[in-house]
């Protein structure tokens, strides 16, 4: 049995947000948000957010054992960026991307 959540248009860098999410891929519920809890990320927050989630909408299937859940899949994809121009010299300007991320669980019993 399969449990899941995702969070969309999150103000974070798909590439900062997977280097937390290949830490936690993998692992066993209880440790992975125990590791999330103590890292000194922003992406961190967020992703225990996700994971927490997750174990709720499993704990509403009684079919599910919250106790033996692990993360089967964790997807970290880009969003929509929003677009700011910053000036620059002799009278030039240039585009910062401010990225966003779409966030996916799947938890699964071992």
């Amino acid at each position: 049995m399969e449990a899941r959540a995702g969070v969309k248009q999150i103000r974070i860098s798909p590439q900062k947000a997977r280097l937390i999410a290949d830490l936690v891929r993998g692992k066993d519920v209880a440790v992975a948000i125990n590791h999330l809890r103590f890292m000194p990320k922003k992406g961190a927050r967020i992703i225990r957010k996700v994971l927490e989630a997750a174990v709720a909408n499993a704990s509403q299937n009684e079919a599910i054992d919250i106790d033996t859940l692990y993360v089967k899949e964790i997807q970290v994809n880009g969003g929509p960026m929003l677009k700011r121009i910053r000036p620059r010299a002799m009278g030039r300007a240039s585009r910062i991307l401010k990225r966003t991320s779409h966030i996916n669980v799947v938890l699964e019993e071992q």
